[in-house]
């Protein structure tokens, strides 16, 4: 599903909401069989485990390589070093780039560097991707590559939140599309396409 709307629409705070950064004071908001506004402190976590997240700004630890930083969402959730190495080498082949492994962030293109931010957000097997923006930061071909990745996980069971700005994307995409204004849905096309 897509997620568009004007700068200042609402799509941070609904996004925030989400992950339960923030905390609406109304209404009903149920995520990945969490109910958000009883959760407990202590039960955000484990709410944030059974999602992964794409940012625009990739977020890679610059002092460790590409494998290191993808492992480090499985090391910090205690996973065995055995799962570490075969589920990390499965999704960097997955992404295409299980040959950039040991190379560091500051020696990958913009593109190589969101999809090390893919399979950091993929690696832990979540029922739900947030991806903020992932295309904002990488040329027209590398932004359709990144979705058409996204569609594929979509296909394979994971459900996938995309904000974004790229019209032609949302058009090309035949997904679901939400269209936020002013904090407030004001089209939700279901068939994806035009409207939005």
């Amino acid at each position: 599903m897509f997620v568009v709307g004007a700068s200042g629409a609402g799509k941070s705070t609904f996004l925030k909401l989400i992950v339960r950064e923030e905390q609406a004071n109304t209404g009903v908001l149920k995520v990945n069989g969490y109910d958000l506004m009883k959760i407990k402190h202590q039960e955000i976590p484990m709410l944030r485990r059974t999602m992964g997240i794409v940012f625009q700004d990739f977020r890679l630890i610059p002092t460790m390589n590409v494998f290191d930083n993808v492992a480090f969402a499985m090391r910090v959730i205690g996973a065995p070093s055995r799962k570490v190495r075969k589920d990390v080498s499965a999704v960097l082949s997955m992404v295409g780039l299980g040959h950039k492994a040991r190379s560091m962030p500051n020696q990958l293109s913009g593109g190589e560097q969101q999809r090390v931010g893919l399979a950091r957000a993929l690696v832990n097997k979540p029922k739900l991707i947030i991806a903020d923006e992932p295309t904002g930061n990488v040329d027209p071909n590398l932004s359709y590559e990144i979705v058409s990745k996204l569609t594929e996980i979509n296909k394979q069971g994971t459900t996938v939140l995309m904000v974004t700005h790229d019209h032609s994307l949302v058009r090309d995409f035949n997904h679901r599309v939400i269209m936020l204004e002013e904090g407030r849905i004001v089209a939700d096309n279901a068939a994806g396409g035009e409207e939005a």
